[in-house]
């Protein structure tokens, strides 16, 4: 069952989260921040949860701390042959794809495969892990962006250099990988629609949450502001959570509520123009077909699995 109407009246929240029992869910970086947050909310609902993790000892340690049931599998998605072990190893149905792992403003670094740290990870990684995946899926995939989709400046896709090379900025590259996530959630959500498929794509954005993926921000400033104003790793997952049980449409993005989208309880919000251009996105999936020499799979109109109420 994917959705219910809210239990109480007051914000949406994990106690708003239906029965999950006999649905199967995948959240890659599962092992911590949102992640993990997401992994516990979905598993007490009775999901069964697999951690998608780079450091499988990390995951199992996270784990068993879950109280529901979970099950760790390694995926690196820096590394493309990892992406590809973890979706040929899959069998059977999977219900919810929650593409949450991701990295923020590191160093001029790049992926096994030799694409900038930040689009490699955060796009290009989830980009073949999800057309890997997809013959499996049979509700939907969820995407998690950010508001840095926006900002510093306006956010483009450098497809005359993706890498950033030559004139690298952490900030730069964290939202050009940011709006890709949005384009992609797009144009995998017009690809599904034309297949008659039942799976939806969506987007989330966690606000400002305190979690591990700011450890690379060199700001001291941001670091000090975001202890007085960001929300909790929990709070931080509710987009998420919303987004993977509510009965919305296909590419709904959503965010925090509060002013700013910064905190608050989850609902649809708005994104960037460069975000919502069609055109853009069918370009940013071609090359990234290219890239990573994966390609949207045959789908159908399979029948839909627990329905929505």
């Amino acid at each position: 069952m994917t959705t219910a109407p809210s239990a109480a009246p007051g914000p949406w929240n994990t106690t708003d989260i239906p029965d999950q029992s006999g649905r199967t869910a995948v959240v890659t970086g599962g092992n911590s921040g949102i992640g993990i947050a997401t992994v516990e909310a979905l598993a007490a609902a009775g999901a069964h949860v697999v951690l998608a993790v780079r450091d499988p000892e990390r995951g199992e340690a996270a784990a068993m701390a879950v109280d529901g049931s979970v099950e760790v599998r390694r995926l690196d998605l820096a590394d493309l042959a990892s992406v590809r072990e973890f979706a040929a190893g899959w069998k059977g149905d999977l219900d919810l794809l929650v593409n949450n792992a991701g990295v923020m403003n590191t160093p001029e670094s790049h992926t096994k495969d030799g694409f900038e740290t930040q689009f490699g990870t955060n796009h290009l990684g989830h980009f073949a892990l999800t057309n890997l995946l997809l013959p499996h899926i049979t509700d939907r995939v969820v995407t998690v962006s950010s508001e840095a989709h926006k900002k510093p400046g306006t956010p483009r896709i450098h497809f005359d250099n993706l890498n950033h090379s030559g004139e690298y900025e952490p900030r730069k590259a964290y939202s050009q990988s940011k709006l890709a996530n949005l384009l992609f959630t797009l144009e995998l959500q017009r690809r599904l629609a034309a297949a008659h498929s039942p799976v939806r794509a969506l987007a989330a954005h966690p606000g400002w949450a305190v979690t591990n993926i700011q450890r690379h921000d060199g700001s001291a400033l941001s670091r000090a502001i975001m202890r007085v104003v960001a929300q909790d790793n929990r709070a931080g997952a509710l987009p998420s959570l919303y987004a993977a049980v509510r009965d919305l449409p296909g590419a709904s993005f959503v965010g925090p509520s509060g002013r700013g989208e910064v905190r608050g309880a989850p609902t649809l919000v708005g994104r960037s123009a460069a975000a919502s251009d069609p055109v853009t996105a069918r370009r940013l999936w071609a090359v990234s077909e290219e890239l990573t020499g994966v390609t949207f799979p045959q789908v159908t109109a399979t029948a839909l699995g627990p329905q929505a109420v």
